[in-house]
């Protein structure tokens, strides 16, 4: 059998993340880790939370999220700000220029895929599962932590660690 077809559209799938990261990055000055970050906010009661709610949102470890927060915070798109009632604490807020930014981003790609998947059957959905498995453990992945949102940051890892 020939496994050309399923390689390309791996690469396919690979390629079009790429090329939507850049976008994002190119348009908007800020990374998809980044605008999810904000689209966490915008879903949250007074736009605000903590930074360990949303490194559990993006399926990401604290330090990476702190890095991203910090990133956000020095373009005024987020603000730090003390809890209340403990003022040792703080909570992320969406600022009224995150908010903007929001409003001009476009729909993202595993927005997309979420969206188009539920129009699919449960069978559908399961045998699309059981062959993505599958191809995981050909990667031999399965011990890899994963984000539920497709980034380049996700690719650019596996590059830096072919382990």
């Amino acid at each position: 059998m020939n496994f050309t077809n399923i390689l390309i559209n791996i690469r396919k799938i690979v390629r079009s993340v790429n090329l939507e990261s850049k976008r994002i990055q190119k348009e908007f000055g800020i990374s998809i880790p980044q605008l999810l970050s904000l689209h966490y906010l915008s879903s949250k009661p007074d736009y605000q939370s903590t930074v360990t709610q949303i490194a559990e949102y993006l399926k990401l470890n604290l330090s990476t999220v702190t890095g991203i927060i910090d990133r956000l915070e020095k373009k005024r798109l987020v603000a730090r700000l003390p809890k209340s009632g403990d003022k040792r604490k703080t909570v992320i807020s969406l600022t009224a220029e995150g908010f903007k930014l929001l409003e001009q981003s476009p729909e993202l790609l595993h927005q997309q895929l979420s969206r188009r998947l539920s129009s699919l059957s449960k069978e559908q959905l399961e045998s699309l599962k059981s062959s993505l498995e599958v191809l995981v453990q050909c990667f031999d992945l399965s011990e890899e932590e994963a984000s539920p949102m497709i980034t380049i940051e996700d690719f650019e890892a596996l590059a830096d660690n072919p382990d």
